[in-house]
């Protein structure tokens, strides 16, 4: 098998199985959300170390517990390296210290097939941060899946487009998204509030056209906005139109320290 093995293990989350086990429980355990979603298309979860973020991500991940999905389809930035498309990872399998978990490689198949943009390859994968600190959390809340790991190069809307309209063509009732984004970085609190409660609004809305040009526009700040909105997008082709902003937070709130933060939130897209 070809593995991408771990690259992060040790810096955003703990790298011995045991601490890993004890701290995502830990944190499943503090962040109960106040309702239940029966028919979950999808989740925003943030990307920071889980000292940081773990607890956000965590209140989406709740939602999950006790559910079946053949196939997690997760979307991520590339904060490492630009390249201009879409790169799915081109081996068998992606590894953390709670096992490896298989790529769907017939999901992969369509996906690729008949695309420009959209390609199997190493880029984007080497060291990307935001896709594999999802797979433990999935890890732990479902059994016997398998991912679609995606790291988009470019999030310009050409791409988000193209992402969603072949996404949507091949998910069922049998398949999870996860947009992987961090919102805000570096501001006082204050501005981070200002600027994340614009994303929570477009979320909260359904209106991922406006969320895209309000972070063209910098009206606000998600570095993985594109993988939001192809989330989005993606379920409004399947006739999914409702989502909501779960839990929101920065890292002052952890660190104390709220002159210069980054910013978090989680968040579901459902079925009514």
């Amino acid at each position: 098998m070809r593995i991408r093995h771990q690259q992060v293990a040790g810096y955003f989350y703990p790298a011995d199985k045991d601490k890993l086990q004890k701290d995502i429980a830990l944190m499943l355990q503090v962040a109960k959300p106040e309702k239940a979603f029966n028919n979950i298309f999808g989740i925003v979860s943030p990307h920071a170390g889980y000292m940081y973020s773990g607890k956000t991500a965590a209140f989406a991940y709740n939602l999950l517990k006790d559910k079946f999905y053949k196939t997690v389809i997760i979307i991520s930035p590339s904060h490492a390296e630009y390249f201009p498309g879409i790169s799915i990872y081109d081996g068998d399998a992606y590894e953390t210290p709670l096992g490896i978990v298989e790529i769907d490689q017939v999901m992969v198949d369509m996906l690729v097939e008949n695309s420009k943009i959209i390609f199997r390859g190493i880029q984007g994968h080497r060291k990307e941060h935001a896709l594999e600190v999802q797979i433990p959390f999935l890890q732990t809340v479902l059994k016997n899946f398998k991912i679609v790991p995606i790291v988009m190069g470019d999030q310009s809307k050409m791409f988000v487009d193209e992402l969603a309209e072949k996404i949507s063509k091949v998910v069922d009732d049998n398949t999870l998204v996860v947009a992987s984004s961090d919102m805000s970085h570096f501001y006082s609190s204050e501005e981070a509030e200002r600027l994340d409660s614009v994303v929570e609004k477009r979320i909260n809305d359904f209106d991922f056209e406006q969320l895209l040009k309000d972070l063209d526009d910098h009206e606000c700040e998600a570095c993985g906005g594109g993988p939001i909105a192809v989330m989005m997008k993606t379920a409004s082709l399947k006739n999914i139109d409702k989502s909501l902003v779960i839990s929101r937070s920065d890292s002052g709130d952890v660190t104390g320290d709220k002159s210069e933060v980054v910013g978090y939130l989680s968040a579901v897209v459902y079925k009514s």
